[in-house]
């Protein structure tokens, strides 16, 4: 039987949206008759894991759906094993390359990898705590419908589960390695208010993120595209399309992935970085992979942390990280884009090595044009006043700190990636164990910072 990966990272309270992804669970093995995990890494602290807890504690079991939530503890121990195992020169590095004390949404996505090895799954279906499912006529819009259609098969065969193909037929032999919808609702960057209050200074903000190297027209097109997910509105029948995706058609949030892409290629584990998790589909997007997009789109909204006091500049500050880190990733994603489909091998799988030599090349690049972004982040937040002045006298204050954490993490991106085989060939062996030791009842659990396992009968 089939085994796949239903994949929630998250650090806050979630129960409706643990409920809704054992749905999504449930559907996937009704329809296509597959065993489902549902894997859930929950970095959060004792109250908000109790409440996530009890969630998983009153899932209905379902025959074929197995529910794992592990909690940090529980993350770290198996992380230990996987690394010591591994063989690696410096496990405790890639420990905490792992699972940092800071946020790293490479790092959450790169644990979830590892846990779908260990656990034999064949594909990952990764999901978030911010965003929910579209409702047609009172039934969930479950994306895992197109995705388990498609994902893992030769694109020649993933033309019958298809509403139009584009795929050249020089690519029938080729797996899909990806199946992705996009979404609806707020962008999926949070700084929507800025253009309220400046729609010129958001236009500058956004400006800096856009290839340096590309056309003043081409930079300006993609100010407009960015971050505001699909353009087909809500859902109302569906639609797939099999073909080489566009970048811009494919969402983090919404995706299937094989097993043969994300155990190749890690994703790179920058902290407080938000967009380090989208390197591995640029990968599969420029080597000229046939994928699917669908029209299955999730609902993103805003948690409300993210707008006011610390929240607000720990979540603008990953921003601003974010655009510091395109010095390092563009130069990749451009050689990517250079070697094509030379990025695969004879099986049509990722050729890492490539890969690597470009990060490797990007780590030392002239930090001048990040010096230039951070100069027109602080006018433009002192244009705007009010919070975004102090958020600029705090980008001030950290200036260097923020240019030489963006220019390490690309450098760790390379370490990880070197080691990557070696985990994930530990990870497959070690396994993802029961704990023992963990109660089926949400308030042991929570004590224990451990696993709550719904097994299937």
């Amino acid at each position: 039987m089939q085994r796949v990966c239903l994949a929630l990272p998250t650090m806050r309270p979630c129960p409706e949206t643990i409920a809704e992804l054992a749905e999504e669970a449930a559907y996937a093995v009704a329809t296509f008759g597959v065993e489902v995990h549902l894997l859930i890494l929950d970095t959060t602290g004792a109250a908000a894991f109790a409440q996530n807890a009890a969630a998983v504690a009153a899932l209905t079991p379902t025959p074929g759906v197995v529910v794992h939530h592990l909690g940090e503890a529980r993350q770290r121990e198996f992380l230990r094993r996987v690394t010591e195992r591994s063989g690696a020169a410096d496990p405790a590095l890639l420990l905490d390359l792992m699972l940092p004390e800071a946020v790293a949404y490479g790092s959450c996505v790169n644990r979830l990898f590892l846990g779908a090895a260990a656990l034999g799954c064949s594909s990952t279906h990764l999901r978030n705590d911010d965003a929910d499912f579209q409702v047609v006529d009172g039934r969930k819009v479950f994306p895992i419908h197109h995705e388990l259609l498609s994902i893992g098969r030769p694109a020649g065969e993933a033309v019958a589960g298809v509403s139009r193909s584009r795929l050249d037929p020089a690519d029938a032999d080729k797996p899909v390695m990806l199946v992705s919808g996009s979404f609806i609702g707020e962008l999926n960057v949070d700084i929507s208010e800025i253009h309220e209050l400046d729609p010129a200074v958001y236009r500058d903000v956004v400006r800096l993120w856009t290839p340096p190297v590309w056309p003043e027209e081409d930079r300006d097109a993609m100010v407009d595209v960015s971050f505001k997910g699909s353009d087909s509105g809500p859902f109302s029948t569906d639609d797939s399309v099999l073909g080489v995706p566009d970048i811009w058609d494919v969402y983090m949030c919404n995706i299937a992935l094989d097993h043969r892409s994300y155990e190749a290629l890690p994703l790179p584990p920058a902290t407080e970085t938000i967009g380090s998790d989208y390197a591995l589909l640029h990968a599969l997007v420029h080597s000229r992979l046939p994928g699917v997009v669908h029209n299955r789109h999730i609902v993103n909204y805003y948690t409300p942390e993210r707008r006011t006091g610390t929240g607000f500049i720990a979540y603008q500050l990953r921003f601003v990280k974010f655009l510091l880190s395109m010095l390092y990733l563009y130069p990749v994603y451009g050689g990517m884009i250079d070697i094509g489909p030379e990025l695969l091998d004879e099986q049509h799988e990722l050729r890492v090595d490539p890969i690597i030599g470009l990060a490797r090349g990007a780590v030392d690049w002239d930090q001048a044009g990040n010096e230039h972004c951070l100069d027109v982040l602080d006018r433009s937040y002192r244009k705007l006043g009010g919070k975004y002045t102090e958020l600029a006298d705090v980008v001030a204050g950290q200036r260097r700190q923020l240019l030489d954490e963006a220019q390490r993490d690309a450098g760790l991106w390379v370490v990880l990636t070197e080691a990557w085989a070696a985990l994930v060939a530990a990870a497959r062996a070690e396994g993802l164990h029961a704990d023992p030791a963990a109660s089926t009842a949400a308030a042991g659990s929570a004590a224990a910072g451990g696993a709550t396992e719904v097994p299937s009968r």
